[in-house]
């Protein structure tokens, strides 16, 4: 039988995730029968989902994002981190060039 990571880190992100959701829908004014019904799952998936159970998939979070008119969230999502380096050169002055000064002429 297959086991699932799982630690208190990523098992509090999911029940944040799923309170967030809970309170998106609710300021929607959605019940969870409305909010099921548009997103085409059961009125216990939702209920998982709400309680950030790990079994839900993520095309059906995508779906409720969407729903909610925040699928733009996934975004940042595994973006490329930049390099020390980069940050490092970005933040840097550049490098200014030494003025002449101008001859005396005597």
């Amino acid at each position: 039988m297959e086991t699932m990571f799982s630690n208190t880190d990523t098992e509090q992100s999911l029940r944040s995730l799923g309170e967030r959701l809970r309170s998106a829908r609710l300021s929607k004014g959605d019940s969870q029968a409305v909010f099921a019904g548009r997103l085409g799952v059961s009125i216990p998936t939702l209920r998982e989902m709400e309680r950030g159970a790990p079994t839900i998939a993520v095309g059906t979070w995508t779906a409720a994002l969407w729903m909610l008119s925040r699928l733009s969230d996934l975004d940042g999502i595994l973006q490329p981190q930049e390099s020390l380096f980069a940050q490092l050169e970005q933040n840097r002055p550049g490098r200014q060039r030494a003025r002449r000064r101008p001859r005396n002429s005597a």
